[in-house]
């Protein structure tokens, strides 16, 4: 099992995988055993119930969905999960040592 869990969400879960390839490489090159996975913001309740696969130790948003920020970050704080909206630069970067550094910073 890894040892954290993040979790992106975006519009329908597809141009996020990308990024989470650049975030998996990012991670085991700095020697962290991450699971990574991108799902769509439909299965938000579903990632911070922990059903379907592992709770989330964080929550990430795509800038495209980053108008739900408020209403996710309700739901997320509910489940003791940090949430944040990845900067519009790095995802658009797919800069994934960035992202993997704010997911460290938001889990610490």
């Amino acid at each position: 099992m890894a040892e954290k869990v993040i979790a992106l969400a975006c519009a329908a879960g597809m141009s996020t995988s990308l990024l989470v390839t650049k975030m998996q490489q990012a991670a085991k090159e700095a020697g962290k055993d991450y699971e990574i996975f991108a799902r769509s913001v439909a299965e938000i309740d579903n990632m911070l119930a922990g059903s379907g696969s592992h709770k989330p130790d964080v929550l990430l948003l795509g800038p495209q969905v980053a108008y739900m920020k408020a209403e996710v970050i309700k739901k997320a704080a509910a489940a003791g999960v940090p949430c944040d909206v990845i900067k519009m630069q790095d995802y658009g970067m797919m800069n994934g040592k960035n992202v993997v550094a704010a997911a460290d910073v938001l889990m610490s």
